[in-house]
């Protein structure tokens, strides 16, 4: 399991800003992170399945 940072986070989602991931967050399109200590982080794996799960609602349309 890979951890990602929010800066690895918005390379992944192609330098998406800060405020529009959490809105992502806050409307449940992406994981909550975990804290670990005082910083963030998401699991790859949930990263993938979200945008794994996005692709296939656009796609149904």
């Amino acid at each position: 399991m890979r951890l990602l940072t929010l800066n690895d986070l918005r390379a992944v989602l192609g330098n998406r800003g800060r405020t529009t991931i959490y809105r992502d967050v806050a409307a449940g399109r992406l994981p909550e992170p975990i804290k670990i200590g005082g910083r963030i982080y998401w699991r790859e794996d949930d990263i993938e399945a979200a945008l794994t799960a996005l692709k296939g609602d656009k796609n149904a349309d």
